[in-house]
C-alpha cells in the first residue's frame, strides 16, 4: 500500500474557506489513485488553515503528473467558493512536490493542477500532460479574449462588467471594501463642507488648503507653500509625477524664437544662451504632440488649452530654472514669450497653463497609456498564451495582479461620462486623440529606462532622483530576470523553439503597438538577451514605472494651483494685463477643485492587501534554484531601499516613489 501525504492550504483572504466536500485524485506515470474525499474531524477548509490528509493507493503511481480537485455540495448549504492556495504532496518515495493553485473553485467544478518545476512546451514528455496543456490553453483563450474598442489604441480584455472578470484577477473583498470606505470618507468630508457641486470661484489660496483636513502629507503641504517658486517648478520636471518629458536642448526649435537678450539676465553672469547650450545646461519641454487637438466644449464654448514650450536652465547651484515660456506652438504678437522678469501674475499664469497641459498629457499618456493600458496588453497575452506550468507564467503573473480590474475602474471613473479626465480642458475625446498620437510615436526604447535617459540627454543632470533610483531598479530587475531566464533557457535555441513564448510576443506586438514596425517592438524573440531585455521592460513598467508616475498624485496634484486638469480663462496674449483675480478666474471652481483633489487621494491610496515589489506570497516556483534567485532579488531590493532612505534623510524634498518598499508588484490602483 502506497501512502501520499497531502498538505492542503486554504487562502487567508475573506471568505476563502468552504463547507463543501473536497475530493482529490492523483495521476502518475504508473496509474491513478481512487477519488478520495478529504475529511478530517471538524471543519476542514477554514480560511487561512493548513490541513494534512493521506491518500492511499494499492501501489506507487510512479512520477506524479496531475492532481484533480473536485468540489461538491455539503447538505443544503448555499454556494461558497473555495480559494485553494496550494497543495503539497509527499510521495512514498519521499519526494515533496508543490502543486500551486491560487484559484477560486466553485461547486461542481473540476480543477486539474500540475506540480513540479516550470516546463516549456517542447519539454513535455507524457501524452496526458501534452493533452492537458493543450486543453488548458484552449480554455484560457476562450476565457480571455481581445476587445478592440478603438482601432488606434491598445486592445483590451473583452470583459464589459467587473463582475465578469474571473475571481482570481479581481480585487479582493478587503480591497473593495476599503476603496468603498475611502470614497465615503472623501464624499462625507466634501459634502459636510459644502464643496461638492459648488460653482463658486476661489478668492483666497488659504481657503484651498482647507479642502481636506483628514488627509495631508508632508509633501502636499510643501507643495501648497512652494508652488510659485521657479526652482520648485523646475524640480518637478525631474522628480514629480512626470519626469518623462524634459530633454537636453542643443538647438532651439525654429518656432521658439528665444533671444540672448531675453534670457541673459537669468543665466550665470558673463555667460550666454549659446554657451550654456554648449555646456549642456539648457533643457526644453515641448508640448507639440498636443498641438491642434480640439478642447472640450463647455457651455457652448471651447475651453482654453495651450500646447506650449518651456526653456530651462540648470544654474550653478544645480537648480533647474524655467527661463522662457511660450504658450502656443506658433510665435506671434498674440503669443508672447513670457519671462521670469515679467509681472508676478503674468509669469505665474504662463507656468499655470504649461503645467495644466503637462498634467493632462501625463495622466493620459505617461500614466494611463504607457503603464495601465500596456500593462493590460501584457496581462491578457500572458493569460492567453502561457499555461500555469510555464516558467514565464510563474515569473510574470504576480506582476499582473488586479491590472484588468483596475483598468475597468479607470475607464469608468477617469474616462467615463463623469470622470475626472472627462472634465479636463481636453475632455475625453481630446485625451483619446492624444493617446492615439502618442501610441503612433511610441518606441520600444522609450520604455527601456537606460535608453530613454540617454536619448533625452539626461545622463549627468544633477539631483535627478527618478533617474538615479530608476536605473538602479532597472539593473536589479534585469539581474533577477537574467538569472531566471538563463536557468530555464540555457541557449538561444530554447527561446526560438518555445512556440508559446513566440505567440506571446506576437500578441503583444499585434495588440499593444498595433503591429507598428517603426516602434522597434519585437515581433519575435530569438535570443536570451532579447528575452531578458523585454521581460525587464515589462516588469519595470508595471511596477517601478507605475509607482513613479502614480504614487505622487496626492502629494503634487491635490493642490490645484500646482497643476490643474481644467482651466477656464483664455491664456494671456499680452503682458501686463493680469492680476491675482485673473489667476482665480482661470482656476477651476470650488466643486471641480474638490473633485480633482478627491480623485488624487483615491489614486494615491495604499490598501491592506498590498504586495510590494519582490514579495511573492504565492509560492509558484518549486525548484531550489528559482527560490534562491528570488531571495537574491529581495536582498538587492532591500539594500537599495536602505540606500534611498539614507539619501532622503539629507534632502529637503525626499524622493520616495522608487523606494522598493513603496513600489507595488503590479498596477493595482
Amino acid at each position: 500500500m502506497a501512502k501520499y501525504k497531502l498538505e492542503v492550504i486554504t487562502g487567508s483572504m475573506k471568505h476563502a474557506g468552504t463547507m463543501d466536500h473536497i475530493s482529490i485524485t492523483l495521476y502518475g506515470t504508473e496509474g491513478q489513485s481512487g477519488r478520495t474525499e478529504l475529511n478530517n474531524f471538524g471543519i476542514d477548509f477554514k480560511t487561512g488553515t493548513t490541513r494534512i490528509y493521506t491518500i492511499k493507493s494499492k501501489q506507487s503511481l510512479g512520477k506524479l503528473l496531475l492532481l484533480k480537485v473536485e468540489k461538491d455540495r455539503f447538505l443544503f448549504f448555499p454556494e461558497d467558493e473555495w480559494y485553494c492556495s496550494k497543495i503539497v504532496v509527499t510521495t512514498p518515495e519521499g519526494d515533496v512536490i508543490l502543486f500551486p493553485c491560487y484559484q477560486w473553485i466553485s461547486r461542481g467544478e473540476l480543477m486539474e493542477l500540475r506540480g513540479g518545476r516550470g516546463v516549456k512546451v517542447f519539454e513535455e514528455e507524457y501524452p496526458l500532460l501534452i493533452d492537458h496543456r493543450e486543453k488548458e490553453l484552449q480554455l484560457k483563450k476562450s476565457l480571455y479574449q481581445w476587445e478592440i474598442v478603438d482601432k488606434k489604441l491598445p486592445h483590451s480584455s473583452h470583459f464589459e462588467q467587473i463582475s465578469e472578470i474571473p475571481a482570481e484577477i479581481r480585487f479582493s473583498m478587503s480591497k473593495t471594501e476599503e476603496m468603498i470606505y475611502s470614497r465615503r470618507i472623501i464624499g462625507i468630508e466634501l459634502m459636510f463642507k459644502g464643496l461638492i457641486g459648488s460653482t463658486e470661484k476661489w478668492e483666497d489660496f488659504e481657503d484651498m488648503k482647507k479642502i481636506f483636513l483628514s488627509k495631508k502629507t508632508a509633501m502636499s503641504e510643501y507643495v501648497a507653500e512652494h508652488w510659485k517658486e521657479d526652482d520648485f517648478f523646475g524640480f518637478q520636471f525631474l522628480n514629480s509625477t512626470n519626469p518623462n518629458v524634459i530633454k537636453r536642448c542643443s538647438e532651439l526649435p525654429p518656432n521658439f524664437p528665444v533671444t540672448e537678450e531675453m534670457v541673459q539676465p537669468f543665466l550665470e553672469e558673463g555667460s550666454s544662451l549659446k554657451n550654456e547650450m554648449e555646456k549642456g545646461n539648457i533643457f526644453i519641454r515641448d508640448q507639440k504632440v498636443m498641438d491642434g487637438i480640439p478642447s472640450r466644449i463647455c457651455n457652448g464654448e471651447s475651453l482654453p488649452f495651450t500646447a506650449g514650450l518651456c526653456l530651462f536652465y540648470m544654474n550653478p547651484e544645480n537648480k533647474l530654472m524655467p527661463i522662457a515660456i511660450q504658450l502656443q506652438q506658433q510665435p506671434s504678437e498674440q503669443n508672447p514669450i513670457f519671462l521670469p522678469s515679467d509681472s508676478e501674475t503674468d509669469w505665474l499664469l504662463a507656468k499655470l497653463f504649461l503645467k495644466s497641459t503637462d498634467l493632462m498629457e501625463y495622466e493620459a499618456v505617461h500614466h494611463l497609456l504607457n503603464t495601465h493600458f500596456l500593462g493590460e496588453v501584457f496581462t491578457v497575452a500572458t493569460l492567453r498564451c502561457f499555461p500555469l506550468i510555464h516558467p514565464l507564467y510563474k515569473l510574470l503573473i504576480p506582476h499582473f495582479r488586479y491590472v484588468i480590474h483596475v483598468n475597468k475602474l479607470a475607464h469608468r471613473d477617469l474616462l467615463g461620462p463623469k470622470g475626472a479626465l472627462t472634465k479636463s480642458s481636453l475632455g475625453r475625446d481630446g485625451l483619446i486623440e492624444l493617446m492615439r498620437r502618442s501610441l503612433s510615436e511610441m518606441t520600444y526604447s522609450s520604455l527601456c529606462l537606460p535608453e530613454n535617459i540617454t536619448a533625452r540627454g539626461l545622463e549627468s543632470v544633477p539631483n535627478f532622483y527618478y533617474r538615479d533610483d530608476g536605473l538602479k531598479l532597472w539593473r536589479i530587475i534585469n539581474s533577477f530576470v537574467k538569472d531566471m531566464v538563463e536557468h530555464y533557457y540555457p541557449s538561444d535555441s530554447d527561446v526560438c523553439k518555445d512556440t508559446e513564448l513566440q505567440e506571446w510576443i506576437s500578441e503583444i506586438f499585434t495588440h499593444g503597438v498595433l503591429g507598428n514596425k517603426l516602434s522597434g517592438f519585437p515581433e519575435s524573440l530569438n535570443t536570451t538577451e532579447e528575452l531578458i531585455n523585454f521581460l525587464t521592460m515589462v516588469i519595470f513598467t508595471v511596477s517601478a514605472q507605475h509607482a513613479a508616475v502614480n504614487n505622487g498624485q496626492f502629494d503634487y496634484h491635490s493642490w490645484t494651483p500646482n497643476g490643474s486638469l481644467l482651466l477656464h480663462k483664455a491664456p494671456p496674449t499680452t503682458k501686463g494685463q493680469s492680476s491675482l483675480k485673473t489667476i482665480f478666474e482661470t482656476l477651476p471652481n470650488v466643486g471641480d477643485t474638490a473633485s480633482f483633489a478627491g480623485v488624487a487621494w483615491l489614486l494615491s491610496d495604499t490598501y491592506s492587501d498590498v504586495v510590494f515589489l519582490g514579495e511573492y506570497p504565492e509560492e509558484r516556483f518549486d525548484e531550489p534554484a528559482s527560490k534562491q534567485i528570488i531571495q537574491k532579488f529581495q536582498a538587492e531590493l532591500s539594500s537599495l531601499s536602505e540606500e534611498i532612505t539614507k539619501r532622503n534623510s539629507l534632502l529637503e524634498i525626499p524622493y520616495t516613489y522608487l523606494d522598493p518598499t513603496q513600489i507595488e508588484n503590479s498596477i493595482s490602483i
